[in-house]
């Protein structure tokens, strides 16, 4: 394992990072503070709890999750698809350096980013609402684990796409209407039957749910299914990236 390499590219993708600190922790503040002006005060004035839980402290798990997926995405697609923009990708790809080290570094620096953005919106959260989290340590796993989860997929996102617009497609066109369809700022068990059947089918419920049960011990699908949910998913993404470095694809030409 080359750990001077790994550090390289996590650093490098780092002080990106720390280039923008401030509209990079400014803008999940500004959107949090939002929807809680909106859902928390439009709506929550009118919900005044949901399973015992106050709507403002409810929609914060999920808010948490849709400003972390859609960063973790963003930030390890660009992290990767910008050296094959300007081409010194193959100048990664001849130094010796294995697959998993370039993941690891590329995936490693977004899932931190990523983490952060998400303990700032925790944090701005706890100005509008009182938060009590049951089982921290949990919330904190669920958490790095979506990091890490979506991080993979957006280093999958960048390899594939082919242009900046393309980077963008899957985050606005499937992730977020996920997200917003998932069960961030309502429970499924308030739809009709039939739509908390088809609600089951979307694999961001799990998530949800599980990262709301270490907020509430409150989950609308148990413990163990959202568990066994983002282990599938972090088993796939892996698979997948391994397959594109042992193929080439669209990294090799």
């Amino acid at each position: 394992m080359n750990l001077r390499a790994i550090r390289a590219i996590y650093i490098y993708e780092m002080k990106r990072f720390m280039r923008t600190l401030m509209e990079s922790l400014l803008s999940p503040v500004i959107s949090t503070t939002l929807y809680f002006v909106v859902f928390g005060s439009a709506i929550g004035s009118r919900i005044d709890q949901v399973e015992g839980v106050s709507y403002g402290a409810f929609i914060v798990p999920g808010l948490i999750m849709l400003t972390v997926m859609t960063q973790a995405i963003s930030n390890a697609s660009f992290g990767i698809y910008f050296p094959k923009f300007i081409g010194t990708i193959y100048e990664l790809l001849s130094a010796p350096v294995n697959f998993l080290e370039i993941v690891l570094g590329y995936v490693g620096a977004a899932a931190t980013k990523s983490l952060l953005i998400g303990v700032v919106i925790l944090i701005t959260s706890g100005f509008f609402v009182e938060i009590d989290v049951l089982h921290p340590a949990a919330m904190l796993g669920f958490l790095v684990l979506t990091c890490l989860s979506f991080s993979l997929f957006g280093f999958i996102i960048g390899i594939w796409a082919e242009n900046f617009q393309q980077l963008q497609i899957i985050p606005l066109l499937v992730i977020t209407p996920l997200v917003f369809l998932g069960g961030s700022f309502y429970s499924i068990s308030m739809l009709p039957e039939a739509w908390q059947t088809v609600s089951y089918f979307n694999p961001v419920v799990y998530l949800i749910s599980g990262f709301r049960w270490s907020f509430f011990g409150q989950a609308d699908v148990p413990v163990g299914l959202s568990l066994l949910a983002i282990a599938a998913f972090t088993g796939i993404c892996l698979l997948i990236v391994w397959l594109i470095f042992k193929t080439g694809y669209k990294i090799k030409s």
